[in-house]
């Protein structure tokens, strides 16, 4: 494995035999076309004298691996490891529910970002992916199983390099939890519930349900059940792009899933205070232009400068609404934005990825002679996030 950076965007390029380089690069461009959470496919080079070929993806902006992430924090169970147990559950998901399967599903394999108070998993390694019309219960709960083996190794080598011996033996029922975590959120999309023909509020509500979690839904069937009153309603989802499909098209911002959700808190927080306070009805979309040129646009012209280019600017305005919320239920009432904003700039800003390069403490055997002198540093070299309008 080496990276390379072009034009401020670093590459990572990995050398391998050419049928599995082909087959990763299909599966990624496959991934890519559903927009499921995964690195991007650039191109291949093949070299079939040799036998081999290097695949070229784009490295993930803003990224942590595991590694990084928890040796921030303590080990033991917590809001980070809690937050990176979900997002490998969910994405294991999001893959079968759109018919891969992985197998090789790891935390080494997986790269994260933070997304909101929520973290979001994508798949870095597809050498053994496969991308079927559907899996069956089999296929599924043997890609589950070696996750939960997998993450559990993870974890019990991180206790090791850490020293601490108390959580290996914790590691094992940790990673179990993600097989809970797994079924229940399968059981949810997939779920049939009962309902009374004409009861259109359980409907709605379980449309909602599919929403909070980030599934925009496609269909809706209500078919006859097993008694002569009952229905049975089916959906069919999509993506994990509810939110952000919502804030991109009224805003133009392009956000991650669990960022959209609390930026479209903000705006139509902020658009009832303009109705109430200008005593007049304001359309969605014009409460979300006036979001975004007087709270949002000159917010993250005051955070940019002091979280540098290596950050993502919308989750550091997310982080400061984490900061006014806490700091609201403190002391009781509403603090406001600008102080909120202070106070996060007076702490410095902090983030998990803050400080160093993203490339410096992943676990790769790495070449650096090919291509630099000296490992890329993405932070140094970024332009800014997904926070364009």
């Amino acid at each position: 494995m080496r990276f390379l950076v072009i034009d401020g965007t670093t590459y990572a390029l990995k050398e391998l035999p050419l049928i599995p380089a082909d087959r990763e690069f299909v599966v990624l461009r496959h991934l890519r076309s559903l927009r499921l959470p995964a690195v991007r496919p650039v191109g291949i080079a093949e070299a079939p004298d040799r036998g081999s070929a290097v695949l070229i993806t784009e490295y993930l902006r803003h990224s942590l691996q595991y590694r990084r992430l928890l040796m921030r924090f303590p080990l033991g169970p917590g809001p980070y490891r809690d937050r990176l147990l979900d997002a490998m559950a969910s994405l294991l998901v999001d893959l079968h529910h759109a018919g891969v399967f992985w197998g090789d599903c790891s935390l080494a394999n997986t790269l994260f970002r933070r997304d909101g108070e929520r973290m979001q998993a994508y798949l870095v390694d597809a050498e053994t992916s496969e991308v079927h019309p559907s899996l069956t219960d089999g296929q599924r709960a043997y890609d589950l199983d070696i996750l939960v083996e997998n993450v559990a190794f993870g974890l019990a080598d991180l206790a090791a390099l850490q020293g601490r011996a108390d959580e290996i033996d914790e590691a094992i029922p940790a990673a179990e939890g993600v097989r809970d975590r797994y079924r229940a959120l399968w059981d949810e999309l997939h779920e049939e519930p009962a309902l009374r023909p004409g009861d259109r509020q359980a409907i709605r509500a379980r449309i909602r349900r599919l929403n909070d979690l980030g599934f925009a839904v496609d269909e809706i069937a209500v078919e006859r059940g097993d008694g002569a009153e009952e229905m049975r309603l089916r959906t069919a989802v999509s993506n994990r792009r509810f939110h952000a499909a919502e804030l991109e098209r009224l805003t133009g911002l392009r956000a991650l899933e669990g960022q959209a959700r609390l930026l479209l808190n903000d705006m139509r927080e902020y658009t009832a205070w303009l109705r109430h306070y200008e005593r007049r009805p304001m359309a969605e979309r014009a409460g979300a232009e006036r979001w975004l040129r007087d709270v949002l646009e000159p917010s993250l012209a005051r955070l940019v400068p002091a979280i540098g280019p290596g950050r993502d600017a919308l989750q550091a305005y997310c982080d400061v609404l984490e900061e006014k919320w806490l700091d609201s239920e403190r002391a009781g009432r509403d603090v406001g934005l600008e102080a909120a904003i202070r106070t996060y700039l007076e702490h410095g800003a902090p983030a998990p990825e803050a400080g160093g390069g993203a490339l410096a403490t992943l676990d790769l055997d790495i070449d650096w002679s090919v291509g630099f002198d000296s490992p890329p540093d993405p932070a140094a070299s970024e332009e800014g996030g997904d926070s364009s309008a």
